[in-house]
C-alpha cells in the first residue's frame, strides 16, 4: 500500500527522540538488535566516467586526484573478496565508473567476477551504471545477490546535482533489476545542499517503489577537491540519524546501510545512528575513492558498542 508524501513528512519531522525510539522498536521486530552486516566495496574500474554528478571525483569532467584504471581482472577481484571475507565481510559490492554497463568482453568479465564472489560463499552486489533488461537477466543468472543504483536525492532536487542521466533513467534500471529477480539496493546522499523536503521526497520514492529495496545505503557527502560540491559543509550527524530512522520505519525489513562519510563521525555520533536502525557498514580503508575507517577502527567501534558482525544468512 502506497504511503503519502505527507505521511513520510510527519514521520520525519516528529521529535527526534520519539523518532529514534520508534525506529529502534521496529528494528528489533525484524532484525537482531546487536548485529551489523559488514560489507566491502571494491572499485573494479576507476574514473573517466562521462556523467556530471556534482559530488563524484570519478567524473571525467572534473580535475581531481582520483586514481584511474581500467576494469580489473577476475583474479584481482577474487583476491579482494578473499581478503574481505577474512576480515569478516559477508558481502562484496563491486563498483565500476560507467554511465551504462558495457556489452561484450568487459561485461562477461563482470559476470565471471560475480560467479567468483558467490563461489566464495559471499553475497555479491554490483553497481555498474544503467542496465538493460537483458543485462539484468544475465547478472541474475550469474548469481548476483543485489544491484545498487542510488536515486541520490528527491526528484525535484536531482537536476541540481546531475544533468546527464534523468531520474526516470534510474527508475528504469531499478525496474529491470527487480524484473530479473535481483534484490534492489537503492538509497541516497545526505549533505548535497538539499533540504528536509528533499530528504523526505527521496524516502517517499524509495518506500513506494514497486519492488521496495532490501538494501538502503544512506551516504553522507564526502566533499572532494575539484568537484563542484567540494565546499559543502559537513553533514549534521543528527540529520543523518533522522534520515536513517525514517528509512527504518518506512522499510522495516531492509538493511539500512551507513555508507560513505563515516570517517567524519565520532564514536558518539555512530551510536544514535545504530539506534536509529542502521545495521550495516562498509569496512576497509576506502569506499571507492574516499576515505573510510579501517578494519581495526571498525572492530574497536563495534566492540565498544557491543555489536557483532552479522553472519551470512543465505
Amino acid at each position: 500500500m502506497a504511503i503519502s508524501l505527507e505521511r513520510v513528512g510527519e514521520i520525519y519531522h516528529q521529535p527526534l527522540l520519539s523518532l529514534v525510539y520508534a525506529a529502534q522498536t521496529v528494528h528489533r521486530q525484524h532484525h537482531a538488535a546487536d548485529q551489523v552486516q559488514l560489507c566491502t566495496l571494491a572499485n573494479i574500474k576507476s574514473g573517466r566516467c562521462p556523467e556530471d554528478c556534482r559530488y563524484c571525483p570519478q567524473s571525467a569532467r572534473y580535475t581531481t586526484a582520483t586514481e584511474t584504471y581500467p576494469l580489473l581482472t577476475v583474479a584481482a577481484v577474487q583476491q579482494q573478496a578473499i581478503a574481505a571475507k577474512a576480515a569478516g565481510a559477508t558481502r562484496l559490492c563491486m563498483g565500476a565508473a560507467w554511465r551504462s554497463a558495457p556489452q561484450g568482453a568487459e561485461f562477461e568479465r563482470v559476470l565471471a567476477m560475480v560467479r567468483t564472489v558467490r563461489d566464495l560463499g559471499m553475497e555479491a552486489c554490483a553497481t555498474l551504471g544503467m542496465l538493460s533488461a537483458e543485462q539484468a537477466r544475465q547478472l541474475a543468472a550469474a548469481g548476483l545477490t543485489a544491484y545498487n543504483h542510488n536515486l541520490d536525492t528527491s526528484p525535484e532536487f536531482y537536476p541540481e546535482i546531475i544533468s546527464t542521466r534523468t531520474y526516470d533513467d534510474r527508475l528504469e534500471t531499478l525496474a529491470h533489476v527487480a524484473a530479473a529477480g535481483i534484490q534492489v539496493c537503492c538509497g541516497g546522499i545526505v549533505g548535497l545542499g538539499e533540504t528536509d523536503a528533499d530528504r523526505i521526497g527521496l524516502l517517499h520514492v524509495l518506500a513506494n517503489l514497486e519492488a521496495p529495496p532490501t538494501s538502503v545505503p544512506i551516504n553522507a557527502l564526502v566533499p572532494v577537491a575539484g568537484t563542484p560540491l567540494a565546499d559543502c559543509p559537513p553533514v549534521d550527524p543528527l540529520v543523518l540519524v533522522r534520515t536513517i530512522a525514517t528509512a527504518r520505519l518506512l522499510l522495516p525489513t531492509a538493511r539500512v546501510r551507513l555508507s560513505a562519510g563515516r570517517q567524519t563521525l565520532s564514536e558518539s555520533d555512530h551510536c544514535p545512528v545504530f539506534l536509529a536502525g542502521a545495521n550495516s557498514i562498509f569496512t576497509g580503508d576506502k569506499l571507492l575513492t574516499t576515505p573510510n575507517p579501517g578494519e581495526a577502527a571498525d572492530a574497536a567501534l563495534l566492540a565498544r558498542l557491543g555489536l557483532q558482525p552479522a553472519p551470512l544468512t543465505q
